[in-house]
């Protein structure tokens, strides 16, 4: 691996609940987690169902040392937790990062309280990694390794989520999900993560044809997504989220509209890596 190397990488794309199937098999079906490397360093942001496949890929690789960025503890974006291999072994670090129930409750107390009875078999005391967590409040910036910083933002989702900017060697990616738009209006918060980035992955659950339907959810569209990256300089545009409902046929045609509005726009996918 280069030193220098700067590299995304989506175990799950989906939004609510896994999904499998022929229809599902293109864009894959697991729920939120993302992988990113600066150089030597692995960040893994939200548990979702992708999460068990990452583990296995990094106990492959004998990864010792992984930092795991929570942005809300929704289902969908824990649900892989109890299945990430990495917390079994002990010879690996893992630190745990979560700030958007900052004064309501700790990582520690999120996590032990999702692996534990009657909602898993066991407790995290079956957990041989040393695990380190680690409390912030949205607006703190964070420096897990020396020469990254993590922006950290609140996002307009019920309960809050936290949105991350993540900055290395003069390179940026940007996190926006779990998000709700206002319409007509262009959240200054999302701008602000946005801005020049080299990447951006967005909220595109719905399309604006569904979102009065689905008003108060916490999701966002492609069209109003496509906008702000106009608007804020970004340089690529992920569709990210997906609904579960939505099949590759119709994913592969929002992918298509949205690279209509915004040439560099492409709907992620299971198992895809982008190098920044």
């Amino acid at each position: 691996m280069t030193t220098d190397l700067f590299q995304v990488k989506f175990w799950g794309v989906r939004g609510s609940i896994p999904v499998s199937g022929p229809e599902f098999d293109r864009y894959g079906g697991n729920t939120s987690c993302i992988e990113i490397r600066c150089g030597k360093h692995r960040m893994i942001f939200d548990a979702g169902s992708g999460l068990r496949e990452a583990g296995l890929s990094m106990i492959a690789d004998s990864v010792s040392d992984v930092d795991l960025f929570f942005s809300h503890c929704h289902y969908d974006h824990i649900i892989g937790l109890p299945f990430f291999k990495a917390i079994y072994y002990p010879s690996i670090n893992v630190n745990i990062w979560s700030g958007h129930l900052d004064g309501k409750m700790s990582t520690r107390e999120m996590v032990e309280q999702f692996i534990s009875p009657p909602w898993f078999p066991v407790k995290t005391d079956i957990c041989q990694a040393t695990m380190n967590f680690r409390d912030f409040h949205a607006g703190q910036v964070l420096t897990p390794h020396k020469g990254i910083e993590i922006k950290t933002f609140m996002l307009n989702h019920p309960g809050g989520a936290i949105g991350y900017r993540i900055e290395w060697q003069g390179r940026s990616v940007a996190l926006v999900y779990d998000i709700e738009h206002i319409p007509g209006s262009y959240d200054p918060v999302s701008l602000e993560m946005m801005r020049d980035a080299d990447l951006v992955v967005y909220d595109c659950t719905y399309n604006e044809d569904e979102m009065q339907r689905f008003k108060g959810f916490g999701h966002s569209t492609w069209q109003h997504g496509t906008e702000l990256a106009k608007m804020a300089g970004t340089k690529r545009f992920a569709l990210f989220h997906h609904a579960p409902s939505r099949t590759d046929e119709q994913l592969a045609q929002m992918e298509m509209q949205a690279q209509a509005a915004f040439p560099e726009s492409f709907a992620a996918r299971d198992n895809q890596i982008v190098v920044i």
